[in-house]
């Protein structure tokens, strides 16, 4: 699974909310050591502890709004740009619209085309999407250039 340099700052973000985390807690007069504050977010998120969180954060693939990306879309190689990403529902996918720097031909018959430059599908924090082709493959692979 592919990493993305973007995740650091998210760590550092984490960090920062068990630093506060600590701070408030000792101003109500409980002590806590940083790492027990790292391990109580980490729950907070879900996470076993600590590790597993930030292992988590570090496998998401983190893309924005103009960002450069290749895959395949219905079995089809592309480059495109990120026009439009929001997270849905619990977080676990988001909806990605790209525009293909070349139309991408959706239809596998020789006698018969239908190109596509602008789509929208839906992908986890790993790049692909849920949904599958009749072959199993994932309709959407994004990663990052």
């Amino acid at each position: 699974m592919m990493t993305s340099s973007k995740a650091a700052p998210q760590i550092e973000e984490l960090k920062t909310q068990a630093k506060r985390l600590r701070e408030k807690l000792r101003s109500a007069g409980v002590s806590l050591s940083h790492s027990a504050a790292l391990e109580m977010l980490a729950h907070q998120h879900g996470a076993r502890d600590w590790n597993t969180l930030v292992a988590k954060v570090e496998n998401r693939m983190q893309f924005g709004v103009g960002d450069r990306v290749e895959g395949q879309y219905l079995g089809q190689p592309f480059t495109a740009e990120i026009r439009g990403i929001t997270m849905l529902g619990d977080g676990s996918s988001r909806r990605i619209t790209l525009q293909f720097d070349q139309p991408v031909d959706v239809v596998r018959f020789d006698s018969f085309s239908s190109l596509r430059q602008r789509v929208t599908g839906s992908i986890g924090w790993d790049g692909r999407s849920h949904r599958r082709t009749s072959d199993g493959k994932p309709q959407l692979l994004v990663r990052p250039i």
